[in-house]
Parts: C-alpha cells; structure tokens; sequence
C-alpha cells in the first residue's frame, strides 16, 4: 500500500491517493504541485499490516526535487483496515 501511494503521488495520481485514503480523515481533494517531483521512496520500518492485523504502521522517507532542490519527508503512517481493505488514516 506505501508504495503504491508513493507511485501515485509521482504520477499525479490524485484520484487513487484519495481512493486509498480513509473517508474519516480523507482531504476533499489534493492540489498538485508541479515544480514537485517525487523521486524515491525508503521504507525504514514496518509493523503489523498482516492477514490478521487491524492496522499497521510504516515508517519512510520518500525523497523530492522542488523546483529543483533536493529534499525529504520522514513519515511514519497508519494504515487500516476499512471495507476489507488497506488504506491510509494518516501520519502518527
């Protein structure tokens, strides 16, 4: 799932970012940026998240060029379960 995401944020992909967004703390909507561009995702951490898990959580970095300076976001994130499936609720 935050692989996924992350391609989606590269992509522009507004539309499966917030499909995959839990409703309770979904943003109505995502303004792109275009001088932004993601470049690489390290996954650091991740636990739970399994067949028989609620919720799980991972911990990243996902790198970026904005406007063409180098930088990095660190996040660890919540996902959970809803609807049978995983989506994001949010960073911890």
């Amino acid at each position: 799932m935050m692989r996924s995401r992350f391609s989606a944020f590269a992509l522009d992909r507004s539309d499966y970012v917030l499909d995959t967004w839990h409703p309770d703390t979904r943003p109505t909507g995502i303004e792109s940026d275009p001088g932004l561009r993601w470049v690489r995702l390290e996954v650091q951490e991740s636990t739970g998240g399994g067949v028989f898990d609620a919720e799980g959580f991972v911990t990243f970095q996902a790198h970026f060029r904005d406007d063409g300076q180098a930088g990095v976001m660190t996040e660890r994130s919540r996902f959970v379960r809803h609807d049978g499936r995983w989506v994001y609720w949010g960073p911890v």
